[in-house]
């Protein structure tokens, strides 16, 4: 009998991490779970993702309408089904809302079924199960399955918080952070509103909470006890160990939206682990619950685009489009390592833009500096912290800088982006909006009992996404998509014209200034002004292009590194 054609799915490639080595094949009776993602039955309408009308004068489909008009066709699901079964390979869940059909085999049956070979590989920071080359499957699934994740659970992105340290030499008073409540104050964040009816969906992958300290910290801080719940993403679960642990991540994010929106129901899905199957699980549930309905999404992990398998990229920016289309607003942190997007043992010495925050359905977030006098802000940065020592632990700088795979989207064509440096091509521009997140100006957080300040990118994407809570309730309405609103009326913001996200001793990445800019975006919130944009949004006021320039950092030479491939 002949064997059946096989081709490989388009964008799978897969590279071995830098300085990996295979210390031998994966074990042939090891158990794995595969998501397998499958094409619309309809691409959906530019209708459905066009932001630049005012929410007010927006028809969002329901979960109903999206499934039945662009979820996955039944007949799919049946072919995937089967060949899944024809492999031995068993079919978990299949779900048509999420285009998902969830598989559970051994390697030895997965690997012949998608033709990988699956080993295990070692390199400096650790280890993982993984392949090179593409995903293949038979060609009468062709156009069908988009993606397949799961064969490879190398760890891809990283939570974005720094918390505050110290040198022993410093003699000044301890900081010990603002409350959430507080930076919302310095923010002029609409009054009269609590979030009452709202819901606020926030990614984990890793780390847990403790309802203890939740607790705890709204008693101290004066605010409501917290409603938050737990939502398990396939293995996943709410896994509290310490406070130098994923914990910061998680009680970070849920602190900061919570204590500011207390009246919101806050839902957290909590992945299995941070690989891109586990954290497009994670997306693709948060946007498909039917039964909590988030009306915000923030996500505070990520990693450098060029670590992500462009079918990865393609599938998560599919999942915040459908969250587009049902009014969903997500904020992501746009990193922690500056233009670098990397720690320094990583950094390849070339600027890399952050994903997810650089597909143009999210609202990208990074960070700044705040001083604060008598209650308000006085003065603004980047942030930058020990920018010219990268083997510094207190490393960390606004993540920004220019897609390498998206185009400049619609709204940011007027922005003046500059090219990417490393490709000398056009871009879509990393972040779009920026806010207090240096650990030396940050938040009061409670993690397993103890406190201390913590900053990071990963404290502005859950800022906005309380902003913008408060501002849907006071509407009574989602905002969804609200970029191109943003871009259309700047005055909404405070631009962010001091500092830089350059980092190491050459000094690579960009500069603040007047306009957007690939530190800060278009810069930190004026709370009511966006109230005002997002409740009935003018025209843009000129169609004229910008005539400011690019904010680049000076040129300087670069080093002779050749791009690594992943």
């Amino acid at each position: 009998m002949a064997q059946p054609k096989y081709v490989s799915i388009p964008g799978s490639e897969r590279t071995a991490v830098r300085g990996a080595r295979i210390v031998g094949p994966a074990p042939a009776d090891e158990r794995i779970e595969l998501t397998v993602q499958i094409r619309r039955r309809a691409p959906l309408l530019a209708a459905a993702l066009d932001g630049s009308r005012p929410p007010g004068g927006r028809s969002y489909l329901t979960h109903e309408q999206l499934e039945a008009n662009h979820g996955a066709t039944k007949a799919d699901i049946g072919k995937v089904e089967k060949f899944a079964r024809d492999h031995g390979i068993v079919v978990i869940e299949s779900n048509a809302a999420r285009r998902r059909v969830l598989l559970s085999g051994n390697v030895a049956s997965c690997s012949k079924a998608f033709q990988v070979s699956l080993n295990r590989w070692e390199h400096p920071n650790g280890t993982y199960r993984g392949r090179t080359g593409p995903v293949k499957i038979p060609a009468n699934l062709d156009g069908i399955v988009t993606g397949v994740f799961g064969l490879d659970n190398r760890t891809f992105a990283k939570p974005h918080f720094n918390a505050l340290r110290r040198s022993a030499a410093d003699s000044a008073p301890a900081f010990k952070g603002y409350t959430s409540p507080q930076v919302a104050q310095f923010y002029n964040f609409p009054t009269g509103v609590d979030g009452t009816g709202q819901v606020i969906g926030i990614i984990e992958l890793g780390g847990g909470f403790r309802p203890a300290d939740l607790q705890a910290y709204a008693t101290q801080i004066g605010v409501p006890v917290l409603s938050v719940t737990a939502v398990a993403v396939d293995n996943g679960k709410n896994a509290p160990t310490n406070p130098n642990s994923a914990d910061g991540e998680v009680m970070l994010d849920i602190e900061v939206a919570a204590s500011i929106a207390p009246g919101a129901k806050v839902v957290v899905y909590f992945a299995a682990g941070a690989s891109d199957k586990d954290f497009l699980d994670a997306i693709t549930q948060a946007v498909h619950d039917t039964a909590n309905n988030p009306g915000v999404l923030s996500i505070s992990w990520g990693g450098p685009e060029v670590e992500a398998a462009v079918s990865f990229q393609t599938e998560f920016d599919q999942a915040l489009q459908s969250a587009t289309a049902l009014g969903i607003t997500v904020t992501v942190a746009s990193g922690d390592n500056g233009a670098a997007d990397e720690g320094p043992k990583e950094w390849d010495n070339l600027p890399h833009a952050d994903f997810p925050a650089s597909s143009p359905y999210a609202l990208a977030c990074g960070a700044t500096n705040i001083q604060v006098a008598n209650g308000a802000i006085t003065a603004e940065t980047v942030w930058n912290q020990n920018e010219a020592d990268t083997q510094s632990d207190s490393f960390g700088s606004s993540g920004g800088g220019i897609s390498e795979f998206f185009p400049v989207p619609s709204y940011q064509a007027k922005a003046n982006l500059p090219n990417n440096v490393s490709t000398g091509k056009p871009g879509r521009g990393v972040p779009d909006v920026s806010g207090d997140g240096d650990p030396a100006s940050g938040y009061m957080v409670r993690v397993d009992g103890q406190e201390f300040p913590v900053g990071g990118t990963s404290a502005v994407a859950p800022l906005w996404a309380a902003l913008i809570t408060l501002v849907n309730q006071k509407l009574n309405r989602r905002s969804g998509f609200i970029n191109p609103l943003l871009y259309a009326n700047p005055s909404a913001l405070r631009g962010i014209v001091q500092g830089s996200n350059q980092v190491g001793a050459a000094k690579v990445g960009y500069l603040a200034g007047p306009g957007w800019n690939a530190c800060s975006g278009l810069g930190s919130p004026k709370g009511q002004n966006v109230l005002t944009v997002l409740g009935s949004s003018p025209a843009p006021s000129s169609d004229r292009p910008s005539n400011k320039k690019p904010h680049l950092a000076p040129p300087r030479p670069r080093p002779a590194v050749k791009r690594r491939k992943r």
